[in-house]
This record gives structure tokens, C-alpha cells and sequence, in this order.
């Protein structure tokens, strides 16, 4: 395939709510442009960017996809972003590479959650957009109804730069507002110009002169001049619709099915008469060190520039192997480069440069700026890593994905399992930096933690699928702690005789509560020989020995001190096991009397809510023990601040998504311990000895 020109080159990220038609959209349009490549249903499992076995099945996009097109001597690169909530963060990087994002708004049912939410995404970016509405000829679509719920939802002028000629299934074309003209389409999705319907054409007018005064808006000049004549000459609008696109300032809407590709071929041309290409953004940033606080210092879309390319997305290939996919930020790079990794301060030697169509590599030459291409089998390069020229250092900042929100506790099914599982984990993972897996070290867990349960569950498939590890979800234990509540004074004795030399160690030890989070406190307080010095570390070993396997739940005991005061040797029986066993039976001897009890781990919560569900969102959190803090307004939306028992969050997000309607959001970090309320308590324990978790302690040991 033949390289493209920077100011040839479109990057769209395809963003919108699941079901919107995204994947069938980029499918159809890569139809239309003319490539060789079959028509792909997303009914039949046939698109190109959903090839997934998986994504297949449910009908689901579940990451960032690509595919491209050649039409009039552009290539227009699509990303194909996920629509659901539980995969929806992965549009982040799609559209931190994207020069423009591609809004698909389903006819029927208008702006919805996700549209709401990758908006927010683009605006981050602040990144023009063009706007679909799809699925016209569906039944009760509604164009208007759409574009108005647009309107109201994002704060930005919107302006159709086609209508619809017809509606449901009688809807057979478009009338171009900026060109002035109309058409039907064939069954190919080919345009024939036709005459202007006379029922559309004071629609059309009223439409093209919004348009003119936007136009007029995005510059002063401009303005002066349509105050003084009342409108503007063609020659000053069409040039001036890029620059207002570009600097999001005007928000094309465009008339569409993709599964009747009506509309499709006035898209493209717009597309690449009006989207923006690479090296409309001025310059990126980036800093000279990959900790991020070394100089700033910036980057411009130009060929020649130093080379830098910034990686948002890896695919565990199970033929190609692992497969990096980056857009060239500055300079232009060849197969075979050496290059540096300067994230991880390691270098890469390129090989050969593809671009990427689905599950289809195609090898290229060069890349110019702005283009996306995918290199394989690299030693160290991760999603989030930068690419440099070696002589000319600089690390781009990686896209924040949002905190998981919801948590599983995964166990393999076999022996067999638990020795593979890591290594399949650690490959989808390179895939998705969304997920995160680690291991609780109190519980020993395997804990998978990622947006929502569809989103595990399709890991869990993964992992059969492709790795053959089969394994088990639960939700993961609360890491309980326990600590005391009175101070005793008590004594370890073990003495053991069975022949020969024996074993004697003894102690007096007083036990007292601390703080919250003061841990563990030893105070060695003897005066004189009772306990000889080299034996004293033993005494608080076995303390803190038994102190891990707590007293009543099997929790580990924590917030406590202990003073060594007395105790005595013998001098041919004692040695160190046996003070670490007086040491122990020290413990437990302290346990009768200091009324131990269970502490519970309190989150700091933030929860991300529309407004007028704020009031259902705190009396849920009340009944969750919460105690809320605080109240602010971000935006559109209330930010509710409260702390919270971990115990109670482990189910949130599928209340959060029901109370509304999967708008909110919420993240949260620990905050301390508090004690358990008795009754809450009781339930706990029982449940620990029911398990086998409270072990028997042999006095004898």
C-alpha cells in the first residue's frame, strides 16, 4: 500500500452509544469508497472491525478497532470505538490520536448515555466533531427529534449539512445544504443528483442561513461583513467551514443509513473536503523525561520534525504475537528504524511498518505525520509508551483511563490453571489497560478488577477462548482487620519435657490498644537478666506470629502494644523457638481478656450523579452505613462525597447504573479502618468458623 501525505490523511475516531451503529457505519462506508473488501453486516458477523469471536457473538464491539479508506486520494483512518458502558473508557485513547471524532446518533432514540459520555471524552481532547444521525430509515426515526435532543444536550453549534429527503422506509436521499443540491442513492450506495424536493426547499434555506451566520461568527471580519451586506458571497463560505470545524466552532450533522448507505457518499466527500487533517492541530507537548518533570517542550504536525509517535492500543495476536498500534506525531519514520522507547528507556528496532484493516496487516514503506500505523513483535513497548528519534528525546503524557469499578475475586478451576493463569492474564492486559490485576495480600486473592461485570465476563471468555484457563468469579472478601479494646496484663509460659533437653521460654507482657492505624507497638522493658537480651526478639515474634491469624475471625490483629516486663530462663532448656511459643501463648492468653473485636476497611467515595437523581443517590448511600460529606456541581452533574464500609460498595455500580440510567459514575479509595457494628460483627465470625478460618491453637506447640 502507498503512503499518504499528511494533509491527505483523516483520523476519525467513531464514537456514540452501544447500538448506535458505529461498527456497521465504518463498515458501509469503506463499502461505498470503492475498497475491494466485501460489504460486512454486523447481523452476519462480516464487519471488518469486528472480527472477534467474542464481539461476534454479542453483537458488541469490546475495544478499539481499525480499518481504512481510500476515496479521493485520502486515506480516512477509522477507529471503531465500543459503545457500552462497560467498554466505553477504551474511547479515550481512540480519540487522543483522532484529528476528529465521528458522533453516530441513533434516529429513533437521539442522544443517549454513552453519546453523552464519549462527548465529554471529545471535549477533553478538544476535538472537533462531525455528527451522524443513523438509521433514518428505521421505524418511528425521527431526524429533527434527534438533532433537537443534540442541541440541547451539548453546548456547541449544531447545524445539519445534509436533510432527508423521505423518512423511515421511504427514506431515499439527501439534499447537501452547503452545496445546494439533492440525491437519491442506488443499491451500491451511489449518488444520482436529483432536483431539490419543493416541500424541502424552505427547510433548506432556513438551514444553509444558520449556516451562513456561523460562518460569519467564527470570524470578525467575516461578521462585519455579513452585518453589512445581510448574507456572505460563496467564495467566503466554503473555505471558512473547515476552519470553523476545525476550531469547534460548527458541528456537521449528517442524514444516514448505513445499512441502506443512503447518505453514505456525501459523508465521504465532506469528509474530506471539510474534516481536518493531522497537521491542522498546531503542535503536541511532551516533556524530556519519562517521570514527567523535566522541561516541556513541543512537537509540530511536520514532516520535519524529529520522529515521535505516541502508542494507544496493543493487540495480543495469537499468530502475529503482540501487535503495536501508533499514530506518528512528528517526522516521518521507514521499516527497519531504530528508534527509542522513551518511556521505559530502552530501545526498539522497528522492522516492518503495517496498517491495519481489522485483523488484516499490510505492510507500507513509510509513515508521514499524522498517520497510523501498526509494528510487530517489539522487545518492551506498551499501550501509553512514546516512540522517539534517539537524538531527540520526548515522552508524551499516556491517557488516564478511568478507576475500575467493579471487583471479582478469580480462582482457577485446576492446578493447571493457576500455573498459566498469570501469564494469560499479563497478555490481556497489554490489551487492555482498563483492567487490573493483582493479588490481596491479606486475603491471598486473585482479584480482577475492571469497568463493569460484562467486562470481566469477557475476559473470563477470553481466557477460555484463546488461552484455554478455565476459571471461577466470586466477590472478592473484605479485608477485615481485628484490634483490641482493653489493656491486660498476662503471662506466656511454655515448658516442654520429653526426654532429654526440654524447651522453656517465659514472659509478662502487658497488651493495650492504640490508635487507629498505629500498627504494632513492642516495648522492651526488663530491666536486668529475668530474659536474656538474645532471646527477647523471639518474645515478639510469636506476638506478632499469632497476631496475623487475629482472634475471633481469623483477621490479622492490628493497633495494638505490647511491653515485655518480667519473665524467666532456664539455662540449658531455653533457646529461641520457645520464647517465640511463650510469646504466642501470650497472646492468646491476652486474647480472653482484652475483648477483641473486628475493624472493617471505610472508603473515601466520590459518586458522579445527574442532578435530579442526586437526592435517590444519597438515600442509598445512607443505607449502606454511609455517611455523607459534602455536595458540588461539576458541570451538569452533582459530585456526592462520602465515606463508606468497603462491605457495602462490592454491589454499587449495578444500583448506580439502575438509579441512573448508567449516567453516573463513581470512584473510591480507602480511607481507614472503623469497628464493625456487633450485630455485623457476629455475622462475620460466624461465617469464619463456619469456613475453617478460625484455627486451633495446640498448647503444646
Amino acid at each position: 500500500m502507498k503512503a499518504f501525505a499528511t494533509e491527505n490523511i483523516r483520523n476519525l475516531a467513531v464514537i456514540g452509544h452501544g447500538d448506535a451503529g458505529k461498527t456497521q457505519l465504518v463498515s458501509s462506508l469503506i463499502h461505498v469508497s470503492g475498497s475491494q473488501h466485501r460489504w460486512g453486516k454486523v447481523d452476519e458477523g462480516t464487519t471488518i472491525t469486528d472480527y472477534d469471536e467474542d464481539s461476534i457473538e454479542r453483537k458488541v464491539s469490546l475495544n478499539n478497532n481499525f480499518a481504512h479508506a481510500e476515496y479521493q486520494d485520502t486515506k480516512i483512518n477509522f477507529i471503531d470505538t465500543p459503545g457500552y458502558a462497560a467498554f466505553v473508557s477504551h474511547a479515550r485513547p481512540a480519540l487522543r490520536v483522532a484529528d476528529c471524532a465521528l458522533v453516530v446518533v441513533d434516529a429513533v432514540h437521539g442522544i443517549e448515555v454513552q453519546t453523552e459520555k464519549t462527548w465529554q471524552y471529545a471535549n477533553e481532547f478538544l476535538l472537533p466533531r462531525f455528527m451522524v444521525i443513523n438509521k433514518i430509515d428505521k421505524e418511528h426515526a425521527d431526524f429533527g427529534h434527534a438533532l433537537e435532543t443534540a442541541a440541547d444536550s451539548f453546548a456547541r453549534s449544531i447545524v445539519p449539512f445534509t436533510l432527508p429527503i423521505g423518512r423511515e422506509g421511504s427514506f431515499r436521499g439527501v439534499i447537501d445544504v452547503v452545496h445546494q443540491k439533492a440525491y437519491e442513492f442506488d443499491a451500491d450506495g451511489k449518488a444520482k443528483a436529483i432536483g431539490i424536493p419543493s416541500e424541502e426547499k424552505a427547510l433548506l434555506d432556513s438551514t444553509r442561513e444558520r449556516l451562513i451566520e456561523i460562518v460569519a461568527e467564527s470570524d470578525d471580519a467575516l461578521m462585519e461583513k455579513y452585518f453589512a451586506d445581510g448574507t456572505l458571497p460563496e467564495e467566503d463560505i466554503i473555505p471558512n467551514l473547515a476552519r470553523a470545524i476545525a476550531a469547534s466552532k460548527l458541528c456537521p450533522v449528517y442524514a444516514a443509513s448505513a445499512t441502506t448507505l443512503v447518505g453514505l457518499q456525501i459523508l465521504l466527500d465532506h469528509l474530506v473536503e471539510f474534516a481536518p487533517n493531522p497537521a491542522t492541530h498546531e503542535m503536541e507537548y511532551g516533556f524530556t523525561d519519562n517521570e514527567m518533570t523535566g522541561d516541556r517542550i513541543n512537537r509540530k504536525y511536520n514532516n520535519d520534525e524529529p520522529f515521535s509517535a505516541y502508542v494507544f492500543r496493543t493487540i495480543a495476536d495469537p499468530f502475529a504475537g503482540r501487535i503495536n498500534v501508533m499514530k506518528v506525531i512528528s517526522g516521518k519514520i521507514g521499516h527497519d528504524a531504530n528508534v527509542r522507547n522513551t518511556t521505559r528507556d530502552t530501545d526498539e528496532r522497528l522492522g516492518a511498518l503495517h496498517v491495519i484493516s481489522g485483523k488484516t496487516l499490510d505492510k507500507v514503506d513509510s509513515a508521514a505525520t499524522g498517520d497510523i500505523i501498526a509494528v510487530v513483535k517489539l522487545k518492551d513497548t506498551q499501550t501509553g509508551d512514546t516512540l522517539s528519534d534517539k537524538a531527540k528525546p520526548i515522552v508524551y503524557p499516556p491517557v488516564q483511563y478511568p478507576e475500575a469499578a467493579i471487583a471479582f475475586a478469580i480462582e482457577p478451576k485446576s492446578r493447571a490453571d493457576e500455573d498459566k493463569i498469570s501469564g494469560a492474564l499479563h497478555k490481556i492486559l497489554e490489551e487492555d489497560p482498563s483492567l487490573h490485576f493483582d493479588r490481596d495480600p491479606q486475603t491471598n486473592e486473585f482479584i480482577l478488577s475492571g469497568s463493569g461485570q460484562l467486562h470481566i465476563e469477557t475476559v473470563v471468555k477470553k481466557l477460555e477462548q484463546r488461552y484455554h484457563v478455565e476459571v471461577a468469579l466470586h466477590p472478592p472478601k473484605v479485608p477485615y482487620k481485628e484490634t483490641i479494646t482493653t489493656q491486660a496484663e498476662v503471662q506466656g509460659r511454655h515448658k516442654k519435657q520429653s526426654g532429654g533437653r526440654g524447651q522453656f521460654g517465659d514472659c509478662k507482657v502487658i497488651f493495650e490498644p492504640l490508635e487507629r492505624g498505629a500498627g504494632f507497638e513492642w516495648v522492651d522493658k526488663i530491666f536486668g537478666g529475668s530474659v536474656p537480651q538474645n532471646f527477647r526478639p523471639a518474645i515478639e515474634k510469636g506476638i506478632i506470629e499469632a497476631a496475623a491469624s487475629g482472634a475471633v475471625a481469623g483477621y490479622p490483629l492490628v493497633d495494638f502494644k505490647v511491653t515485655l516486663v518480667d519473665g524467666s530462663f532456664h539455662a540449658v532448656d531455653s533457646d529461641e523457638h520457645s520464647f517465640r511459643a511463650a510469646g504466642r501463648k501470650a497472646f492468646r492468653a491476652a486474647m480472653e481478656k482484652v475483648k477483641p473485636t473486628l475493624l472493617e476497611p471505610i472508603m473515601d467515595v466520590e459518586v458522579f450523579t445527574p442532578q435530579e437523581v442526586s437526592g435517590d443517590i444519597m438515600g442509598d448511600l445512607n443505607s449502606r452505613r454511609g455517611r455523607v460529606g459534602g455536595m458540588e456541581v461539576r458541570g451538569k452533574q452533582q459530585v456526592i462525597k462520602a465515606k463508606v464500609p468497603l462491605a457495602e460498595m462490592l454491589d454499587y455500580q449495578s444500583k448506580l447504573n439502575s438509579v441512573t440510567q448508567a449516567r453516573g459514575s463513581y470512584h473510591m479509595q480507602f480511607s481507614h479502618y472503623d469497628p464493625l457494628p456487633g450485630n455485623l460483627a457476629q455475622k462475620v465470625i460466624d461465617e469464619a468458623v463456619a469456613a475453617g478460618r478460625v484455627r486451633a491453637h495446640d498448647d503444646d506447640e
